[in-house]
């Protein structure tokens, strides 16, 4: 039981630790460069700021996988990462709200600001950036069950000790 266990949260934690890669992998790659005319435009992930905080926050809880991965389980910083689990969650979570928006807003434009929607114009780039957010949505959700195991994991020899 405990080697099923264990090797079920190696693979949610080998889960998590490609998902974020996959994700700024992808959106790291996104660009196109469109012509209008004489005027030449090239969008890439790094014209806006959301986007910037969606790779390099993935970029550390990427790190913070592959660490882990390598933890021996019967390490005591395994209380630790329950603390630390929580905090990239809450990172994952803030990138890819501030990533969606600017995404939602490149896709319908925003009206009330004589924002003009651009996905017509360079839909490989915004194949790429929802790619992105695919990825990022796997390793959010992905992120709450390894918090919510780590959570009972930590939590139930307290509360078997009490009984």
């Amino acid at each position: 039981m405990a080697n099923t266990r264990r090797i079920c949260l190696l693979l949610l934690r080998f889960l998590a630790f490609a998902s974020t890669l996959s994700a700024v992998i992808v959106m790291a790659t996104s660009h196109q460069r469109i012509s209008f005319l004489t005027i030449s435009f090239e969008t890439r992930y790094t014209n806006s700021p959301a986007f910037k905080y969606f790779v390099i926050s993935n970029s550390v809880v990427t790190v913070y996988g592959f660490l882990v991965l390598l933890l021996p389980e019967e390490s005591l910083l395994w209380r630790l990462v329950v603390a630390m689990d929580l905090v990239f969650t809450m990172l994952l979570i803030s990138s890819i709200s501030a990533a969606l928006a600017i995404a939602e807003v490149g896709k319908n434009g925003n009206n009330y600001a004589a924002w003009v929607p651009i996905c017509g114009s360079v839909p490989k780039f915004c194949n790429q950036v929802t790619g992105a957010l695919i990825a990022g949505f796997i390793s959010v959700i992905t992120y709450m069950i390894l918090l919510l195991h780590s959570l009972h994991t930590v939590l139930d020899p307290l509360l078997l000790k009490k009984s």
